[in-house]
């Protein structure tokens, strides 16, 4: 018998954010298996094997879930956000694309508020016209395609949303970016730090990129990057639709 994969998002960190589809998925689960901090997210029950794994191990992972499944288990992949952006969904998929035997087990993606939407949420619209997301993490990618992409994009004056900004495996790469954009852009471009969105500890600062430093960003940070036209009212960052 065969059972299932599931890819869930469990959203930003509050519990409200998880979807009623995400939950149910949980509910009906035999065994759920993610990074060890979302995996600690998931309530335990009778009935309910938790499989936390560290990090940089998504395509263990991915392969764990799908021979469970293959065997019968009904199989939750947990991940933050949405698990389509920067998370399980695709290590799923590159799992299943190299084990063909695991091909017949069904894999469904229950999208879930990734980060940079609950941020943007929170400082009011600075995604409101055309942007771009841009994991600056150089685990799974040289520094040298994301100083590309972070040129390109302020070239072609998308807002930017930014994943990953600073580890302590990376305490002075986001150094680098503010240097970038410094050359690219305007120093009155309006940048958002969002930490920790949704939960107790959420707080947002926006600063100028001018003011902004490095040490305004962690692995907890959102930060989001105004285009030419994204503009404060009041309390709030929005970038207009017209721009």
């Amino acid at each position: 018998m065969t059972g299932t994969v599931i890819i869930a998002g469990l959203g930003p960190g509050a519990a409200e954010k998880v979807t009623p589809e995400v939950a149910a998925a949980l509910d009906q689960a035999t065994d759920v298996v993610g990074y060890i901090p979302y995996v600690a997210r998931v309530v335990p029950r009778p009935g309910l094997t938790l499989h936390p794994s560290d990090n940089r191990v998504e395509l263990d992972r991915a392969t764990h879930a799908l021979e469970m499944a293959a065997k019968g288990a009904r199989v939750v992949v947990v991940s933050s956000g949405d698990p389509g952006v920067f998370a399980m969904a695709s290590a799923v998929f590159e799992a299943l694309e190299a084990r063909p035997d695991l091909a017949l087990v069904p894999v469904t993606v229950l999208p879930g508020i990734t980060a940079m939407l609950a941020a943007a949420a929170a400082a009011g619209a600075p995604l409101g016209h055309d942007f771009c997301a841009i994991n600056l993490s150089d685990n799974l990618k040289p520094f040298a395609l994301v100083d590309r992409r972070l040129r390109l994009a302020a070239e072609a004056d998308f807002a930017m949303a930014f994943y990953n900004p600073r580890s302590k495996s990376r305490p002075h790469q986001f150094a680098r970016v503010l240097e970038i954009l410094r050359e690219c852009c305007d120093p009155a471009r309006l940048i958002t730090f969002a930490r920790a969105v949704s939960t107790p500890e959420q707080h947002l600062l926006t600063v100028t990129l001018a003011e902004a430093t490095e040490d305004m960003a962690d692995m907890r940070t959102v930060v989001l990057v105004g285009n030419s036209a994204t503009r404060r009212i009041g309390p709030y960052i929005y970038t207009p639709r017209s721009a």
